[in-house]
């Protein structure tokens, strides 16, 4: 087991009581679709809905490194003993989001330097250092994420929504655009450049390294 303290929580205006369905709800009424009840009451949107969201939810996530995501821990070194030429094997969190840390220390001190001595193999880090802290991205849940990046999620769902529900491609584009900008803003205009300018509003060039460390206890 691992607990994880991010100091960003609180800081931001929770979504609260938003989920999923919610979600998806609210991109469709932007749409002029009627609202679901869930992703299985038998509806054509609950249908498409229960299969862009989870998809839209992970790439939105993995567009950003939003400040609500980020955590520091010290992973717990493991019994076995790698196969290869590295000496020790650590344990990854179970929440990291796309399966790689961002950065890598081998040092619970903030002026610790990273390093790239180490390979991922599966769910394990692989190293010959004796201590491992790493930075990473957690995968959160809908209750967890803050008003801006909920309304930008609306915003994609509307987009990805927008031609399955309304069979009018113009709509789509024109989601597309709220949500990212156009293409000569390389996709990063929008909304998603206003989320990212609140979320980073508040963000200090040491953000990561003021997380409290929580160690992973096996």
């Amino acid at each position: 087991m691992f607990a994880l303290y991010n100091f960003r929580r609180g800081a931001w205006i929770m979504a609260e009581g938003d989920t999923d369905v919610s979600i998806c709800s609210q991109a469709l009424l932007l749409l002029g679709a009627n609202q679901i009840t869930s992703f299985s009451d038998g509806t054509a949107p609950s249908s498409i809905c229960s299969v862009l969201y989870p998809r839209i939810k992970s790439q939105t996530l993995s567009m950003y490194h939003w400040s609500f995501t980020l955590s520091k821990t010290i992973l717990g070194r493991l019994a076995t003993t790698p196969t290869n030429f590295y000496s020790y094997a650590y344990q990854l969190p179970s929440d990291m989001f796309l399966g790689v840390p961002r950065v890598v220390y081998t040092s619970t001190s903030t002026s610790a330097p990273n390093t790239t001595e180490y390979e991922i193999q599966g769910d394990q880090l692989l190293t010959n250092q004796t201590t491992i802290v790493v930075d990473y991205q957690r995968l959160v849940s809908e209750q967890d994420m803050p008003s801006y990046f909920i309304q930008l999620l609306i915003y994609q769902m509307a987009w990805h929504l927008a031609e399955p529900i309304t069979d009018q491609i113009t709509k789509s584009d024109y989601w597309r655009g709220v949500a990212l900008g156009t293409a000569s803003e390389n996709m990063r205009g929008g909304y998603f450049r206003q989320a990212i300018n609140i979320d980073g509003a508040g963000q200090s060039k040491t953000v990561i390294a003021d997380y409290l460390l929580t160690e992973v206890r096996s």
